[in-house]
């Protein structure tokens, strides 16, 4: 059956597919509460997040949410929109899901609470997805708050390990006031524009006298996705967080929950507060965005430089790429804003594959009981050939390394700056990216060239996790196969940005 045969719902089958799976394990859970049976309960989640893939890829190839293909989708008066975008970022959230149940089938093993956890991540998931189709501000912040709250549970899931909970609660507590100031700058849009629908708020705006009110409700908005997305100065919930979760949730985190807090700056900004008209008022959001995207890559990268810990090095380098995400929002203003902004999208799809590897192969060395320490990997490599070539890719692709796939991302990033006119933009993004490689490069260097230490040397390889290794030379794989993939992958990004802008 053709994709435009199926009922206007079934537009939402990603999401529906991932609520369904959680709502499974969860009567899994009801009926056998201390169910470790980890093959039914990691099968059944992973099965349920490919499913929603494969679902998302089918809807892209075949042209839903293109208006020259099936068109776009309006669900619930407005509420909910199926583009090219929302499809896109669908993607990326499932197949970092898919990859994560599988990495924590090793991770989780002689844990309790299973079945909770993958249902917590299938919550968290249908939540990245509902943001991606939200079309108001009312049900961007029910599907934020979603996977929020989900998102709190699962850093604090180790209960018996005491960095974890208190991670948990320090998520939890500056997680509560980030949500108090998105909804509060929500109802100050809604104050002087008596709409809460994106399209309906920008028309609003136009004619409100209550500009005032209007901008400090902006600026509140883009806070609270500032802190969704990790950027500076409302990044400093990440280390900790990233640090205390369980490795695979580091990954998800740092690689989906970013994305989705991309999708609502592009969506909400590009729709709502429309950049021509803002201006006219004296909004100038874009202006504070450049500031945001420069302190972000800057402060991201040299904090991830002084660090001890591989895990708190990735944690400050995701800020760092936050930073280079922003640029596709930044420099809109330009000539071919649609070009940097689709290129904003592309890094954030390769970006879900080679920092989600990166955190997976932390979680591999956790599961070995090798330190967190730079110099805990040496040696590494002798032990782990695989996994270590794997990490070499992610590290020199999220370095921006040819011919890997981050190498393409950022520099159709930087080359849309510069053709839009934003050259220093991409100037202190290269220069970053120089930055970036210094500390990269350490963990390279001390899996292949040190000498392996004890805890290297003791690992004996005892047992093998076949779900991480599967986990992660998948996703080593996939930051290959996007580079020659790439003219694909940068149409969809186009499209959906040609379709976002006015």
């Amino acid at each position: 059956m053709a994709a435009y045969e199926l009922p206007t719902w079934a537009a939402l089958a990603p999401a529906l597919i991932l609520a369904a799976t959680s709502l499974v394990l969860l009567v899994v859970d009801s009926i056998d509460p201390d169910s470790s049976n980890r093959p039914l309960l990691a099968g059944t989640a992973t099965a349920g997040s490919l499913l929603a893939l494969a679902v998302t890829g089918w809807y892209l190839v075949a042209g839903v949410g293109d208006p020259s293909g099936r068109g776009v989708i309006e669900l619930f008066g407005g509420q909910l929109v199926v583009d090219r975008m929302s499809l896109l970022f669908t993607f990326i959230f499932t197949s970092v899901t898919s990859m994560v149940t599988v990495a924590s089938y090793d991770y989780l093993r002689d844990h309790s609470y299973q079945a909770e956890y993958y249902s917590l991540i299938m919550l968290a998931a249908t939540g990245m997805a509902t943001m991606a189709s939200a079309a108001s501000l009312a049900t961007v912040f029910v599907s934020f708050e979603l996977l929020s709250l989900s998102s709190y549970a699962l850093v604090a899931f180790l209960k018996e390990n005491r960095g974890s909970v208190e991670a948990g609660l320090k998520y939890f507590l500056i997680g509560a006031l980030s949500s108090a100031v998105f909804v509060y700058g929500i109802s100050l849009v809604y104050a002087a524009t008596g709409s809460l629908e994106l399209t309906a708020v920008a028309e609003a705006a136009a004619g409100t006298e209550l500009v005032g009110v209007l901008g400090l409700g902006v600026l509140m908005v883009l806070a609270g996705v500032a802190f969704k997305t990790a950027s500076v100065p409302f990044h400093f919930w990440a280390p900790e967080a990233y640090e205390g979760a369980p490795a695979p949730i580091s990954a998800f985190l740092s690689s989906a929950s970013k994305a989705a807090g991309f999708v609502v700056a592009f969506r909400v900004f590009i729709v709502a507060f429309p950049v021509e008209s803002f201006l006219s008022l004296g909004v100038d959001w874009v202006f504070a965005v450049q500031i945001l995207a420069v302190v972000t890559m800057t402060l991201g990268n040299f904090a991830a430089a002084t660090q001890d810990e591989v895990k708190r090095m990735l944690a400050y380098s995701s800020v760092g790429h936050a930073g280079y995400a922003l640029i596709g929002l930044a420099a809109i203003t330009g000539p071919n804003s649609e070009l940097v902004l689709g290129a904003g999208m592309m890094h954030l799809v390769v970006y879900g594959f080679m920092n989600t590897g990166a955190f997976l192969f932390v979680a591999l060395a956790e599961y070995w009981d090798v330190g967190r320490t730079f110099e805990d990997y040496n040696g590494l490599a002798s032990r782990a050939p695989v996994a270590s070539l794997a990490m070499t890719v992610f590290m020199f692709s999220l370095a921006g390394l040819p011919p890997f796939g981050g190498f393409a991302s950022k520099y159709i990033l930087f080359m849309g700056a510069v053709n839009a006119g934003f050259w220093w933009l991409a100037a202190v993004g290269a220069i970053n990216s120089a930055l970036s490689l210094y500390y990269y490069s350490r963990v390279v260097k001390a899996l292949w060239i040190e000498d392996p230490g004890d805890d290297v040397a003791s690992i004996g390889l005892r047992s093998q996790p076949v779900g991480l290794y599967a986990a992660i030379v998948v996703a080593a794989v996939m930051t290959f196969a996007l580079l020659p993939a790439f003219g694909p992958v940068s149409s969809t990004a186009v499209d959906a940005a040609t379709i976002l802008l006015p």
